[in-house]
């Protein structure tokens, strides 16, 4: 079996090229560069170099594939970018959708995410719930163009596409927001917890790289698979982490309506200002959402099985325990000087606060 894969360096993209190769697959993946080139070369797969925003360049990469996997995608929580995001995760997409149904693949597997589905409002959906917007950041607007206006419309089309939904992935070499905040925590350097109320569903990555390959070999072509374990709210996914680990959870917890009236500012800091994204107007705007779905589907049709969040999150801090030292700065000193503004700030609201409620 010849699959073609696209973000193989990716953080999902690793674990799925390493569980191909281990499946006994003939992988070939895309690389933007020569670093990218190196590190697919070291797992053992063949390398295509080229882009998915140039068509072109994968056709001979992609050519008597079995399946391909669409992973690449633009990540930024914060970023104006809109421009970047629409290239990557909507032309690209469409360019590799595309080739693929035009050079008869079997099987396309697209790896959308559950944020597309927007705010949830405290309801658990599942993957037949559609909503059109508003969307809080350019990476849901844009996810939500390549998975409605793209992936769908070639479905009907008849390109054989089956198409799978992660929700938060974390893991081992996570350096997304959840990742970043993982760090902090152990470190001991998360004073607070903003949006204790926010809600995403939790998946360890190599569980979501092994549910493309169920999706590959067991999804029926143009269903949609949610693959996202439990929805739990912030605070409690923090006081889990003081759970396993031992370790003391923040002193302080904001919640997001307090933040919400400075969003505005937040925002206006944010052009002037190189704020961490988790201080970002996006990230504030995030703090009042849920994102909850349910990945019975997966788990009924595919066998999709992820392990606990105990599990893997106690995986996740041994390894950061081994690789982060634990004083070591993660920020500049400018950033983290920017973050203790932030902090103050919020501390001051959250007095102000108090003040209000002794008031009534």
């Amino acid at each position: 079996m010849k699959a073609f894969v696209t973000g193989g360096t990716g953080f999902i993209g690793r674990h799925l090229v390493r569980q191909l190769l281990e499946r006994g697959y003939d992988v070939t993946a895309l690389a933007r560069s020569e670093d990218s080139a190196a590190e697919l070369a070291a797992t053992g797969a063949a390398v295509a170099l080229g882009d998915i925003t140039e068509r072109e360049s994968m056709r001979a990469g992609m050519t008597g594939s079995n399946v391909v996997f669409h992973l690449a995608g633009w990540y930024r929580i914060g970023s104006p970018d809109w421009m970047t995001a629409e290239t990557i995760n909507v032309a690209g997409t469409r360019n590799v959708l595309r080739l693929a149904h035009e050079l008869g693949v079997p099987k396309i597997v697209y790896t959308s995410t559950t944020t597309v589905f927007g705010d949830t409002k405290g309801q658990m959906v599942d993957e037949t719930f559609f909503q059109g917007g508003p969307f809080v950041t350019e990476y849901d607007r844009t996810k939500w163009l390549a998975h409605y206006k793209v992936a769908v419309p070639l479905i009907e089309q008849g390109a054989p596409i089956v198409i799978v939904m992660p929700g938060a992935v974390y893991g081992p070499g996570d350096h997304s927001l959840i990742g970043r905040l993982m760090v902090d925590f152990w470190q001991g350097s998360l004073p607070a917890v903003f949006g204790p109320e926010f809600v995403h569903t939790y998946a360890h990555v190599a569980d979501v790289a092994r549910g493309h390959i169920l999706a590959a070999e067991k999804g029926r072509k143009g269903e949609s698979y949610i693959i996202s374990g439990p929805a739990v709210p912030l605070g409690e996914v923090v006081d889990f982490w003081s759970m396993i680990t031992g370790k003391p959870g923040p002193k302080v917890s904001v919640p997001a309506r307090l933040v919400r009236p400075f969003t505005p500012a937040i925002g206006a800091l944010g052009e002037n200002l190189p704020l961490p994204e988790m201080y970002s107007r996006e990230a504030a705007a995030l703090l009042s959402c849920t994102y909850m779905a349910r990945s019975d589907k997966a788990r009924t049709e595919l066998g999709w099985r992820p392990r606990s969040l105990q599990e893997g999150m106690s995986e996740t801090f041994r390894w950061i325990d081994q690789t982060v030292p634990p004083r070591e700065p993660i920020m500049p000193d400018k950033e983290r000087k920017i973050a203790g503004l932030a902090l103050l700030l919020a501390a001051a609201v959250f007095i102000l606060w108090l003040l209000g409620r002794r008031e009534e």
